[in-house]
């Protein structure tokens, strides 16, 4: 009886699919059940018992038994959705096409990585001059499911070497593997438990690497405190290799970085989010010696190039925006940092490439590019195809051109070559897909947060949307750790506005879309700030009709799924679909984890003092649910991610299911065999881009549309 119900909605779910219902049908969800702890900690002078702190121990089978109870209940429900499948099947559709990188040039190869359309990882390509092109690396033989993804790769200075990184299972955990680049024959024995680092070459013979000592326990949720920076030497066991920074000194990140022409190591150290030491060995030096440019955490600096012994070094030392200061190897402290390009009211990053500077702007959180001798003159501003995201990389000195990319809301990234002694921008690879860019718009808006502060916002639908508070609306926000959220172009969110959507991006503060300062005013004691800008974006959306309460949903991951449980915790009745994903949730015990402990900057601690613990339990969102109704929510996690560690969403989704009182579903989604997001296979990011936002529609009462014109 109840299978003839079933059929006989969904027929009329399909025939009345232009017609807005107040919500998906409600039934009766069986969750599982998730036993209460008893474990408790005092922080100062309060008692707080931490009912699910059993969840923290990814190696209990209990945990794992409670996590394929979850996903068995998930997966049911998502199972009935009606058009799931018609979802899928769009987004396989207009995925498959070819997506190529900005080409690089190391040696006499020319390489790109390309994705045929639905490859689960792309392909590292290569060239030599006008020869065809062939296949380098291709990392979907990695593993049979493509789980084991190409997380880097670094050449050799003349480019007959490489040590590529892989991750398994979305780790970030990394091996690293030496090849020659000629036949690819592995040279020597694999390296090991490689974390949070890149991998830079000292002439042929080695490279510098940085990682942690392998924690006690479980290495995906362990904490790691204490990074070191390495050398390897080719031809030596991995066991041998010399520590060059961070044995006798405690950081929690440390990378080194060789110049083009060999000379220098610089090593920048940090502990937390903002702010990073930074220190120089002359490779020239037989003593190695550890010279200091930055002896604090007060701001963050990066040396970009050298001529000799001059070197150009990026900062926001005096400058929040950044600016371009020159200083002399033999005297590089910051005291004899002299202006080379100023700060301006704009936020600055700089590359380099075929001996010249480039200056990349952001004004309202849309690219410019000044290009400069080195020298300081002004070349002049590369002429960028609209208003969007530029992503210009290096070029080494003797090149004659560089590459960059362009996309923005509604245009797939294309990729143009740029001659700077001509100051010449050529179109190079534009994408074939299945999606026209000129029946959509994006605009950009400014809108009054709670504090009278103005956010930009970029909102992006069909053209000629009619503004009647009914269209589904997806508002996305990040706010945190200085990342700026720039315009690019998402297949999964082509789709949704295909479907009638708005998708909508705000700047919020704790970003970097203004620099240090704006980045400032998201952090520790003003973290609500940026809780208030998301509010005041879904606020303003609803004001103006773009949308209404009933056709809303929120979104975001890592820090913005902090984001997204913290505003659905305050806001419950504001929103209609919430998507948390791989979240900061746990705001008492987030820096217990990995390597949660460096994020303190962007949110202090529960033991750092007794009024900043009781901001975090004010909002932490694991510590905030209440018996009241929530939205319909989809927690997405997944097993093996070691950054933010899934027991924060773990925990949510058991205090959701225990308290929430309303009809909505709140489920959670937990991903086997993949971490934070990087490295994961197309198939997976398809099938969970599909599972959100089918849940999202279905929530909404809306359908899919088949074969409608984008």
């Amino acid at each position: 009886m109840y299978r003839l119900i079933l059929i006989a909605w969904a027929i009329l779910f399909f025939a009345c699919k232009e017609k807005d219902m107040t919500s998906a049908p409600q039934e009766s969800l069986k969750y599982p059940t998730t036993r209460l702890d008893t474990v408790q900690d005092k922080y100062f002078d309060t008692l707080i018992t931490d009912e699910y702190r059993w969840l923290e121990d990814d190696l209990s089978s209990e945990t794992g038994a409670w996590v394929d109870a979850q996903n068995k209940v998930t997966s049911g429900y998502l199972d009935k959705i009606p058009f799931r499948k018609d979802y899928k099947e769009r987004l396989e559709k207009l995925w498959n096409y070819e997506k190529f990188s900005a080409p690089f040039k190391e040696g006499e190869f020319t390489y790109f990585y390309k994705n045929d359309g639905l490859q689960n990882q792309f392909v590292l390509w290569r060239r030599k001059g006008v020869e065809d092109a062939e296949v380098f690396l291709d990392p979907n033989t990695f593993s049979k499911d493509g789980t084991t993804s190409l997380a880097g790769i670094n050449f050799s200075k003349d480019g007959s070497k490489a040590a590529y990184q892989i991750s398994e299972g979305g780790s970030d955990w990394r091996k690293v593997i030496i090849i020659d680049i000629n036949d690819k024959r592995i040279l020597e024995d694999t390296l090991i438990d490689v974390k949070f680092s890149d991998l830079s070459w000292k002439n042929n013979d080695g490279f510098y690497y940085s990682s942690y000592d392998k924690p006690k326990g479980s290495e995906l949720s362990a904490k790691t405190d204490q990074h070191k920076l390495y050398y390897h030497k080719l031809g030596t066991p991995q066991k041998n290799d010399k520590v060059i920074f961070g044995d006798k000194i405690k950081r929690r990140y440390v990378g080194g970085s060789v110049t083009e022409d060999d000379r220098y190591l610089f090593i920048s150290a940090s502990n937390s989010t903002s702010g990073n030491e930074l220190y120089m060995i002359d490779l020239q030096d037989t003593q190695g010696k550890v010279v200091t440019l930055v002896d604090n955490f007060d701001s963050d600096s990066y040396v970009a190039d050298n001529e000799g012994t001059k070197l150009y070094i990026v900062t926001n030392l005096n400058a929040p925006n950044k600016k371009v200061v020159t200083a002399d190897a033999a005297t590089p402290k910051s005291t004899d940092w002299k202006d080379f390009i100023p700060e301006t009211q704009n936020v600055l990053d700089v590359s380099t490439g075929c001996g010249f500077i480039f200056a990349h702007y952001m004004k309202d959180a849309l690219s410019m590019i000044k290009q400069y001798d080195y020298q300081g003159k002004l070349i002049g501003e590369i002429k960028l195809p609209g208003a969007g995201t530029a992503s210009l990389g290096g070029a080494k000195r003797k090149e004659q051109e560089v590459y960059y990319s362009f996309t923005n809301y509604v245009n797939p990234g294309s990729i143009y070559k740029y001659n700077p002694a001509k100051s010449i921008s050529d179109l190079y690879i534009k994408p074939k897909i299945d999606f026209d860019p000129e029946k959509y718009e994006s605009r950009q808006v400014f809108y009054s947060s709670k504090d009278g502060t103005k956010i930009p916002m970029m909102i992006t639908h069909k053209k000629g949307l009619k503004l009647d508070g009914k269209n589904p609306t997806m508002l996305y926000g990040y706010g945190g750790f200085n990342i700026s959220l720039t315009p690019a172009f998402s297949i999964s969110n082509a789709v949704w506005m295909e479907q009638g959507g708005i998708f909508a991006v705000p700047n919020l503060r704790g970003g970097g879309e203004y620099g240090k300062k704006w980045h400032d005013q998201g952090t520790q004691m003003k973290k609500q700030n940026v809780f208030d800008d998301f509010i005041a974006a879904a606020e303003y959306l609803i004001a103006g009709n773009y949308t209404s309460k009933d056709y809303l949903a929120i979104s975001g991951g890592s820090n913005g799924g902090l984001l997204v449980g913290a505003c659905m915790t305050q806001r419950p009745e504001l929103f209609e679909v919430a998507l948390p994903a791989v979240g900061v949730l746990d705001m008492l015990r987030y820096h217990t984890f990995t390597a949660g402990a460096r994020w303190a900057y962007d949110y202090g601690t529960s033991e750092q003092s007794k009024e900043m613990f009781s901001y975090l339990l004010g909002y932490s969102p694991v510590h905030n649910v209440k018996e009241v109704a929530y939205p319909a929510t989809l927690v997405t996690t997944a097993d093996h991610d070691d950054r933010v560690v899934p027991a924060h969403s773990f925990k949510f989704a058991a205090a959701l299911q225990a308290k929430h009182n309303g009809p909505n579903p709140v489920l959670i989604r937990i991903e086997k065999s993949a971490g934070h997001g990087a490295g994961k296979p197309t198939s997976k990011i398809i099938e969970e881009s599909a599972d959100k936002y089918s849940f999202t529609l279905y929530n909404m009462g809306k359908s899919f549309v088949k074969n409608v014109k984008n």
